[in-house]
């Protein structure tokens, strides 16, 4: 018998991105009801699907007995206390389940009985009684037949134990729960612009009201909820996960760059590394209570502690859903103390730097269209963060990266696009050349119209200005509504 899953938990279990199966509700292949999908039109249209090539039971038992392995677990699987919570809940589900079947299990033998003695009483004359009896018998031995297993029940109740479902209301926006984390980590993970501050439950910014299901306390929380609070439901998201396999919470979310608040933060110099002779990447790390929150796609100042000359503006080249690892890509610049600094080797593991922000416009709209990044030079950076940022929100069909390189040292991180090329199935990246800005920009939108012009997507171009303008005139040209191109200019 079919059952009914969310799109988000249909997409996990046939292995695809939920933005490809809301495609194909769009265009009518796939029928909803109540916002729920068929298991047996989701076996239809992927026939293919198994359990035992689906990847699920090889996360979960392939896990050696070392310490990978157990920090394997740590990441995949709950901890035990939340997992038998929710085998706790199954089986509840289950007697119910079953506590019902007996009973009609045992209202049809009443029936047929009766049924048997009012036809010895009214002989074989009586048609309608004797084509009742017959009715009710094979309907009996169909459902006491034993009917083959829809492999996609079986991976729904697997992944009800392992993972959990969380509706954030009243955005209708959905996430899953894996392993440890809590249900703040879980929802950054997915690219939800939740609401928090500190992420270590000392400040309360990250409060949510529990609608249904269960949680589970997993972090000591120096912030004290009011007893109000307690009893409308209300816990902290960075201290809570989901104990049941599905919860619904209630909470506001971010609705663009207007609702992050401006910080000052001071970060420590995690890293650097040489990504090319002229370009290096530096890593910064913020305290574990003061995170740094912003919008894939931003920019921030940077300042040298003790070095008031030596402040640079960078778009952050990492995703928000890691608060605490800032990324950045810096280019060798004689005119500019920070740079000078950096590649001097004055700049070390472990110094002070403070960070301002976020500031800027350059983010992903609430759009399910495909998506064309175009990038030149250190316009990656942004580009980056936004590409990130999409496939943890996982909500599109398609990714298309164009990075152009002017600069000698080219695409200084071509092995991660090539990377992301081979690994996902909706993601294509194409590498080009040219000394010249405009003269690239052009051979870009050459490639872009190739395969993309025809169909309805979404631009998002950075770098120099010449580059951008060039390609915005170039898009334009090509009928590209202005609305769906968004722009953003670097250095």
């Amino acid at each position: 018998m079919a059952q009914w899953v969310t799109v988000w938990r249909a997409a996990q279990l046939v292995g695809v991105p939920r933005g490809v199966l809301q495609q194909r509700v769009r265009s009518g292949e796939i029928e909803l009801a109540d916002g729920l999908v068929s298991t047996q039109t989701l076996l239809t249209l992927y026939p293919q699907t198994k359990l035992e090539e689906s990847g699920l039971l090889e996360r979960v038992t392939q896990i050696r007995d070392d310490s990978f392995g157990k920090r394997l677990r740590e990441r995949i699987l709950p901890s035990q206390e939340v997992l038998a919570q929710r085998l706790f809940q199954q089986s509840q589900e289950l007697a119910d389940v079953q506590r019902h079947l007996q009973r009609y299990h045992a209202l049809v033998i009443a029936l047929r009985d009766r049924l048997h003695e009012f036809s010895r009483s009214a002989g074989a004359d009586d048609a309608r009684l004797q084509a009742l009896r017959r009715q009710l018998d094979e309907g009996l031995a169909r459902a006491l037949a034993t009917e083959s297993v829809d492999v996609l029940d079986v991976m729904d109740d697997m992944l009800k134990v392992v993972s959990a479902q969380v509706t954030v209301r009243p955005s209708g926006h959905q996430f899953t729960v894996e392993g440890r984390d809590s249900l703040l980590q879980a929802g950054m993970r997915a690219g939800l612009k939740l609401n928090y501050g500190c992420g270590n439950g000392s400040c309360g910014l990250c409060k949510v009201r529990v609608i249904d299901g269960q949680v589970a306390c997993t972090l000591h929380s120096d912030y004290s909820l009011s007893p109000a609070e307690r009893q409308q439901g209300y816990v902290l998201a960075c201290a809570h996960t989901a104990a049941s396999s599905e919860l619904t919470i209630e909470t506001l979310e971010a609705r663009g760059p207007a609702d992050m608040p401006e910080q000052q933060i001071v970060t420590s110099v995690r890293g650097l590394r040489e990504l090319a002779p002229d370009t290096v990447q530096l890593h910064l790390q913020t305290p574990r209570t003061h995170r740094l929150r912003f919008l894939a796609g931003q920019s921030v100042t940077l300042g040298l502690a003790g070095a008031q000359d030596a402040h640079i503006d960078l778009a952050i080249a990492s995703c928000p859903c890691d608060d605490r690892n800032l990324h950045f890509f810096i280019a060798r610049d004689p005119g500019n103390s920070f740079a000078e600094r950096l590649f001097s080797g004055a700049v070390k593991p472990g110094d002070a730097v403070t960070v301002w922000g976020p500031s800027g416009d350059f983010v992903l709209d609430e759009d399910t269209r495909p998506l064309v990044f175009a990038a030149c030079d250190l316009g990656f950076a942004p580009i980056k963060s936004l590409i990130e940022h999409a496939l943890a929100a996982d909500t599109v069909p398609s990714i298309s990266l164009f990075w152009l390189a002017t600069r000698a040292d080219g695409h200084f991180m071509g092995n991660q696009c090539r990377a992301w090329s081979e690994a996902l199935d909706n993601f294509d990246s194409t590498l080009t050349h040219h000394v010249d800005l405009v003269t690239g920009a052009s051979h870009m939108s050459a490639a872009i119209r190739a395969d993309l012009f025809d169909i309805d997507c979404v631009y998002y171009v950075a770098g120099p200005r010449r580059f951008v303008d060039a390609l915005r005139a170039e898009l334009s040209a090509a009928g590209v509504s202005a609305a769906r191109v968004h722009c953003e200019i670097t250095s």
